[in-house]
């Protein structure tokens, strides 16, 4: 018998590392994650988006703003905050390509960002405003994709 609780002891875990997933509590301390970090989440999976050029602010002042700025995200036009709940307000600025559906595009933006970060970092988040800074027309233009259709 005590064979067998050697055995049983071999295939158990003697220190499982609990998941974000888990319902369980972990004493071992807080986890804290940068907004900078949610804000990288954030410019990633709004570059996924079909219809998306670029991310952030392009101007010339933005870039010297962020040059001469000691925050990474300040020029980056992605900010990003939290609410009352502790759930994440993020403001991103896009650039779309010329002819795709603009609202449409807007949107699928926040679907991506929010399924990335809710599923990357298991908190919540409470708003994702979109601020379309300008339409480029660029060699694929016509090539939206079926989640940005043409006008």
């Amino acid at each position: 018998m005590a064979r067998e609780k050697v055995e049983k002891n071999k295939n158990e875990d003697p220190f499982p590392i609990p998941m974000a997933s888990d319902d369980s509590t972990c004493n071992m301390g807080e986890i804290k994650i940068n907004h900078s970090v949610i804000a990288n989440i954030a410019t990633l999976s709004a570059m996924q988006t079909d219809g998306v050029l670029c991310v952030g602010k392009r101007g010339f002042a933005s870039g010297i703003a962020s040059f001469f700025s000691n925050k990474k995200s300040s020029g980056s036009g992605i900010s990003v905050s939290e609410d009352e709940f502790g759930n994440y307000v993020i403001d991103i600025c896009v650039t779309l390509k010329f002819g795709c559906e603009l609202a449409k595009v807007a949107a699928n933006v926040q679907q991506n960002v929010a399924k990335h970060i809710t599923k990357m970092t298991n908190s919540g988040v409470g708003r994702i405003n979109i601020v379309i800074e300008g339409v480029e027309v660029t060699e694929d233009s016509g090539k939206c994709g079926s989640s940005g259709e043409m006008l």
